[in-house]
């Protein structure tokens, strides 16, 4: 295999981890663990396939081609672990790459994790879980900001368990349901969705509360 398959394979591997598995056998494991890493521990990979492979490998790992708790426990820990070499690597280099124009960061991804981070606080490394891009990016701004290790760590684990479970086990038990597989971005971005609104009324209230003791 030479270097244009190999990254062809690591971009589209949720299309074609069926043949991955056949290929390259409980190897598939390790290729599942970097591909989640990477993309949660360096802002320059945001286009590694993240919620379609947990989605994808789910369904795969109900047919027996992998072992589901294997899969689950490797793939948490994936996430947990590319989440906190991001956060370090924000809070060492973050300034820096805010400052200057970096041509291998996607600068305006970068602005808008920084400004759902500013709307949403701590929530934004679990919530980001769920949205491709910003979800490479969350951890990055919150090594920038003032928030602690381990209040990082808290979010950043039950983000992880959050991301995984779900998707993985959504994959083992609905994976092989049409619909939900060809539309899986956009069940996705409901359920995020249905998590933010609560948090958004929530502030206008008490932002109206505000407004009514100003008054």
């Amino acid at each position: 295999m030479d270097f244009m398959q190999l990254l062809d394979m690591i971009l589209h591997v949720d299309k074609m981890l069926g043949a991955v598995i056949t290929q390259y056998g409980t190897l598939v494991y390790f290729v599942l663990f970097a591909i989640i890493f990477c993309e949660t521990a360096f802002v320059i990979f945001p286009f590694l396939p993240g919620d379609s492979l947990l989605f994808i490998a789910g369904t795969f790992s109900a047919t027996g081609a992998m072992d589901p708790l294997i899969l689950i426990l490797l793939l948490i820990l994936a996430s947990i672990s590319g989440n906190t070499v991001n956060y370090w690597i924000g809070s060492l280099i973050g300034h820096k790459v805010l400052e200057k124009n970096y041509h291998w960061i996607d600068k305006n991804a970068l602005q808008k994790t920084h400004e759902f981070y500013e709307k949403h606080g701590g929530k934004t490394v679990v919530l980001a879980r769920f949205i491709p891009i910003v979800r490479t990016f969350a951890p990055f701004v919150a090594g920038i900001s003032d928030m602690t290790h381990k209040t990082f760590q808290t979010f950043n684990i039950i983000g992880a368990l959050l991301w995984i479970l779900s998707l993985v086990l959504s994959g083992y038990f609905f994976g092989n349901i049409p619909f939900i597989r060809e539309h899986l971005n956009s069940i996705v971005l409901v359920g995020v969705g249905a998590a933010v609104i609560p948090v958004v009324l929530g502030t206008l209230w008490k932002l109206l509360k505000g407004l009514r003791k100003a008054s």
